[in-house]
């Protein structure tokens, strides 16, 4: 206790004066040496010699809280959960105390106990479809178990990739250093990017448009069946966009009957595992590339999904409870992660 850095002050000091009266220092130097009092050596020698270390802990149970003290922070509680009268969406410390005629910090303590942080804000998604638990067990199943003789694709677009190329050069990094960008660019337009990714092998086919309309969607999907065996069926998934839902896209599929399109749920994009492979490809190349035009950003990007091609593996989904028959999805939890070598 006496060589503690952790415990309290005062509980390192009494075990150090224990300590030197065990030594057999005397009283006057043991003043002297920790800066207390004699009475304060003989108190605590005595609570030692009837209850040992237990003898060395304060008993002061501190200040009794009046009523008044917890009539205020009732006040203060109250008074946060309500709208700030100047307009303003919540409240600040200093704010709240003005308003209440109290200090900021006993309103900072106030909230510190509670668990109150007026300034932060969590977002939250309400699931507002009514067959959630069927597509999503649908769309789970093709990842699970898919059909042995046909292909399954997660097509989306990543729509508006800005060709931005900074005006002043890059700082590289360096030992303490980041890399450094400049703060002003040139816009030199955008692209969206069609992706389809083949769940069995974890490769991408991935086409640049000016647009992302439902007739270039629908062009997409034309070149990507054209891939494919004739007599192959395809499955597809993706999101409920407007633009895969025109009568284009019915079009389309009257004229491929062996494709089927696989809605996810309304709000659920983590569902498709072709947002994964979106993730990667922003943080890779296009949060910090630089493109000097748009034949440049599409340049890069192919030759991003070549590289990516040459090395890819499929997506592992697993889930740690099977689905029943009356309740598909409730209360499981769906897992995502990379397959590895082993």
């Amino acid at each position: 206790m006496a060589a503690s850095r952790t415990m309290k002050a005062g509980e390192v000091r009494r075990a150090k004066v224990i300590l030197r009266l065990a030594a057999g220092q005397s009283y006057r130097a043991i003043v002297k040496l920790e800066g207390c009092s004699q009475e304060f050596i003989a108190r605590w020698k005595e609570r030692f010699v009837k209850e040992r270390l237990a003898g060395l802990y304060a008993r002061h149970r501190g200040k009794i809280v009046s009523e008044e003290i917890i009539g205020l922070e009732a006040r203060i509680l109250k008074g946060t959960k309500q709208v700030p009268p100047d307009g303003a969406t919540h409240w600040s410390t200093r704010k709240l105390a003005g308003f209440l005629g109290v200090s900021h910090s006993r309103v900072a303590r106030v909230w510190a106990r509670a668990g109150l942080q007026p300034h932060r804000l969590r977002r939250y998604m309400a699931r507002t479809d009514p067959e959630f638990e069927e597509k999503a067990a649908d769309v789970i199943g093709l990842y699970l178990k898919p059909p042995l003789k046909a292909a399954v694709f997660c097509v989306d677009e990543k729509s508006a990739i800005q060709a931005l190329d900074p005006l002043d050069p890059v700082l590289p990094l360096s030992p303490g250093r980041a890399e450094r960008h400049g703060f002003e660019y040139y816009r030199h337009g955008t692209l969206s990017l069609y992706a389809a990714l083949d769940t069995r092998s974890g490769q991408v086919i991935g086409q640049t448009s000016a647009r992302h309309t439902s007739a270039e969607f629908v062009a997409f999907l034309e070149d990507l069946i054209a891939r494919q065996a004739p007599e192959r069926g395809v499955h597809i998934i993706c999101d409920n966009l407007s633009a895969h839902k025109t009568k284009s896209v019915c079009d389309f599929l009257a004229r491929h009957p062996q494709v089927r399109i696989h809605y996810s749920p309304t709000y659920s994009s983590l569902l498709n595992q072709v947002e994964i492979w979106f993730s990667k490809i922003q943080r890779d190349l296009i949060a910090r590339g630089i493109f000097t035009s748009l034949k440049d950003l599409d340049r890069k990007i192919m030759r991003y999904i070549r590289s990516y091609n040459r090395k890819a593996i499929p997506i592992k989904w697993s889930t740690k409870m099977l689905p029943t028959a009356s309740n598909p999805l409730r209360n499981q939890v769906i897992h995502c992660t990379r397959l590895t070598d082993s």
